[in-house]
């Protein structure tokens, strides 16, 4: 029976954790970097094979990583379950690291910023997120509160819910935002409703509704940017 090839018994140009630690990780191919994460190949494959494999099932995409369920993944040929954990996890850190980097720009006068800022997260949701991000007067953001998960209505959306979360985090002003799963961001009838009424809720509160982004595939819609809320 063949064993599984590990990397130490590739030849050494093709060690890519060799050439980490003798050039960076730059320097190595997305396969590469896969393989030392894989560390052991399946049967006849190197671990640079088999993370090929795994790059030709998404035409060679990394990005491709974000949707892949781990039922998916257990069908790639020599991916098990360790494997197909550590893919995800390795999608859920990248996400990560760059939400994280993204959130010390985050302003809410700055639709793009906070479509940005949320666009890896929503934009391959099956479902709709309706999500409320408080701020404080100075432009601080004070963190985020899903509300609800599923079509994006009144009964299901309660200004209740959205102004406890802010209260709690002592907020001055606030931004609602959901995902269209269809990737196009114009708001439908049940939106624009449904943002009316919080704004007019937040007036009483003192509590400002800023602006409410849909966020599309690759692509956004704001209330404000769009003249639907406030001046």
């Amino acid at each position: 029976m063949q064993k599984h090839l590990t990397v130490k018994e590739l030849p050494s140009s093709e060690k890519p954790y060799e050439k980490c630690l003798q050039y960076g990780p730059g320097y190595l191919s997305d396969a590469e970097l896969l393989a030392v994460i894989f560390r052991t190949g399946t049967r006849g494959s190197t671990s640079v094979e088999l993370a090929q494999q795994v790059l030709a099932e998404g035409n060679g995409n990394l990005l491709n990583l974000y949707d892949y369920s781990i039922e998916r993944l257990l069908k790639i040929n020599g991916i098990g379950k360790t494997k197909a954990v550590q893919l995800k996890c390795i999608a859920e850190i990248s996400r990560r690291i760059a939400a994280t980097k993204r959130r010390r720009t985050l302003c809410f006068r700055n639709p793009a910023s906070i479509a940005e800022y949320y666009m890896e997260s929503y934009r391959h949701e099956k479902k709709e997120h309706f999500v409320v991000c408080m701020f404080d007067s100075k432009c601080h953001f004070l963190g985020d509160s899903t509300i609800s998960i599923g079509s994006v209505n009144a009964s299901l959306v309660s200004p209740r819910e959205v102004f406890l979360k802010a209260l709690q985090a002592e907020a001055v002003y606030i931004i609602l935002l959901h995902n269209h799963p269809s990737g196009q961001p114009e708001p439908s009838r049940e939106d624009a409703y449904v943002t009316e009424r919080i704004a007019d809720c937040g007036k009483m509160l003192q509590i400002e509704l800023n602006d409410h982004i849909i966020i599309g595939d690759n692509n956004y819609y704001s209330f404000r940017e769009n003249g639907l809320l406030g001046p």
